[in-house]
């Protein structure tokens, strides 16, 4: 939230949704529990926003994923989604989002308008947050539209075959100091994900992005892709940590509470995670 805040701040976003991506169990790091686990407790974190959704593809293939293919997966699907070519950060789009009518004079469709109950393209991005927020398998006919969202709420009315759209990681600084690592990371997969895609990075203690792009030659020659959160205020975004989250639940530490919410908390204590035998 704090990431689409500061998006829609800089005047080149509108956050029409955003995907989180439990990782496979294969993926192998210490204490990792069940995806079932981690799948409900992501549900249950997100379970009042209304443009946030958890997508279980990952953790239902049969092993683990990359990041890169991850973001691939989701980049191809909305294009079947929507019907339209999703732009690289590299290259201007080339095919608009929605365009005008085929074959019908130029009237420009609103969001509160009726329309038939056919799986329009306008229908299913009548509502952009909600509906690309919940993506669907189900392909629309390729019609194409001018299409104006009343909902956009940023002072202006966008037309949407006036942007493009992108997907981009979202990730704390700490994890694209991990980008510096020698051999963490294949090289290949790092320059889409920096050089086709894009990041978004909320900065965490003791990582400051700026000297952690000047240390890596992908990062450097990237760096415009690279979208840094920044604000005025001392946010306590810096300081959150999964890390320090078990370890509250591990020692009956009552600072959980400023890490998760109620009904995640609720359920861990249920299923008895992150809790050792003498807790």
């Amino acid at each position: 939230e704090r990431a689409r805040d500061y998006l829609h701040k800089t005047g080149r976003f509108i956050v029409i949704g955003g995907i989180v991506s439990p990782v496979h169990d294969s993926y192998g790091k210490t204490g990792l529990v069940s995806s079932r686990h981690r799948l409900t407790m992501c549900q249950l974190a997100v379970q009042s926003s209304d443009w946030i959704r958890v997508d279980p593809w990952e953790c239902y293939q049969d092993t683990w994923q990359t990041t890169c293919s991850v973001l691939e997966h989701h980049r191809d699907l909305m294009k079947r989604v929507t019907g339209c070519i999703l732009s690289n950060v590299n290259t201007p789009s080339i095919t608009p989002v929605i365009g005008q009518p085929q074959n019908e004079s130029s009237q420009t469709i609103y969001q509160n308008n009726n329309v038939s109950n056919k799986a329009t393209a306008a229908k299913i991005l009548g509502k952009v947050g909600e509906s690309l927020s919940r993506i669907c398998c189900v392909r629309p006919p390729m019609e194409r539209f001018t299409f104006v969202d009343e909902n956009a709420n940023l002072g202006t009315v966008m037309r949407y075959e006036e942007i493009e759209l992108r997907i981009l990681l979202l990730c704390g600084s700490d994890l694209l100091e991990s980008f510096c690592i020698p051999g963490l990371w294949n090289e290949a997969d790092m320059e889409v994900i920096v050089g086709e895609f894009g990041i978004v990075v909320v900065p965490r203690d003791g990582a400051d992005p700026d000297r952690i792009m000047n240390h890596s030659s992908i990062l450097r020659k990237y760096k415009n892709n690279i979208l840094v959160v920044k604000d005025d205020s001392n946010h306590p975004m810096s300081v959150v940590s999964s890390t320090k989250s078990r370890l509250a639940l591990q020692h009956g530490d009552g600072h959980v509470v400023d890490y998760l919410c109620q009904p995640v908390i609720d359920y861990i204590l249920k299923s008895q995670l992150y809790i050792n035998a003498s807790g």
